[in-house]
């Protein structure tokens, strides 16, 4: 099958944004394998640049851009860790960079993207606020429009994150990772696809957020129309690009609760003493959730991100 990204996409976005993100480590727990009965290898994510993978992605969008159409700068929508990214992309590039944030957003995100020389713009927490907004700003200052997500030069951004995890982690078996908007899963995806099509690569969703897990269902993308979750950074609706990347080559969508997120994310803070963000957990809560999947085999984990509010952790 033909993707609109290619292997040599991939190996030219990965060299490109090298010079300014980390290549993270990636990091195992005997105590975490055992409670999981499995090897678990984590690419810990939350030690990037902006504290989450979007930094690849969002580096790699704004550094592919023409230089006419970068002057003028870039605009998108974000809750928080892909507004980071393309913030501190601009800030880089040297060009200015406009963000859409909901009002709900939380305060650590919104302070970091304001750090980072942005200009914000407050909306209501709906999807169409947020690109009413975009689309106007984009009207007024001609910047370019960067989705967080359902945009090629996101994903193949993205898409470094596994190739590395395979790369100094040979011999997996599976590969697992939170899926929302969908950029990181489809990179993750593309890569494996290239790379070693022989591991099976599943997702992690939020039940109150599951819009991946019904498109896989009817076999087309099926909204959530008020998705509601702990873990902030997966309430975006499924891109089209996305999930045309997604839908041939995803093994499985496992959904858990709040409850279940809020527990893998604790079991992660206190035997591994990393700081992970909710949508992080997600993964680890599935892993737990469906250990026959995984016993006994040898597991790649995405840790996406640790941009988590320290005065409201969930426990």
């Amino acid at each position: 099958m033909e993707f609109p990204v290619s292997l040599q996409d991939i190996q030219t976005a990965h060299q490109r944004i090298v010079p300014y993100v980390h290549r993270t480590p990636i990091l195992t727990s005997e105590s975490v394998n055992e409670i999981a009965g499995c090897e678990l290898y984590f690419k810990c994510e939350n030690f990037q640049k902006v504290g989450a993978f979007k930094a690849r992605g969002g580096v790699n969008a704004v550094l592919s851009l023409p230089e006419e159409q970068r002057k003028k700068g870039v605009v998108t929508h974000s809750s928080g860790n892909h507004a980071q990214a393309i913030a501190m992309a601009a800030k880089m590039a040297g060009i200015p960079a406009y963000i859409v944030m909901p009002k709900t957003a939380p305060e650590v995100k919104r302070k970091a993207v304001a750090g980072y020389g942005a200009q914000i713009t407050l909306c209501e927490p709906t999807q169409q606020s947020r690109e009413e907004n975009a689309v106007r700003i984009q009207d007024e200052t001609g910047a370019t429009f960067i989705s967080p997500y359902n945009d090629y030069s996101v994903i193949t951004g993205q898409a470094s994150c596994a190739k590395e995890l395979m790369e100094d982690q040979p011999g997996l078996d599976a590969i697992i990772a939170p899926v929302g908007g969908g950029g990181l899963m489809a990179g993750t995806l593309l890569s494996v696809h290239y790379m070693d099509n022989k591991i099976d690569v599943y997702a992690g969703e939020p039940e109150g957020a599951k819009d991946t897990y019904l498109s896989m269902q009817t076999g087309e993308i099926t909204k959530v129309d008020h998705p509601n979750s702990i873990a902030d950074g997966l309430l975006a609706s499924m891109g089209e690009k996305n999930f045309g990347i997604i839908k041939p080559l995803i093994k499985d969508v496992f959904l858990v609760t709040d409850q279940e997120i809020i527990e893998a994310m604790r079991l992660i803070w206190e035997r591994m003493k990393i700081i992970i963000e909710p949508s992080c957990a997600v993964p680890m809560a599935a892993l737990l959730k469906n250990k026959e999947v995984f016993a006994g085999r040898k597991v790649g984990m995405i840790l996406t991100g640790g941009n988590v509010d320290l005065a409201k952790l969930p426990f």
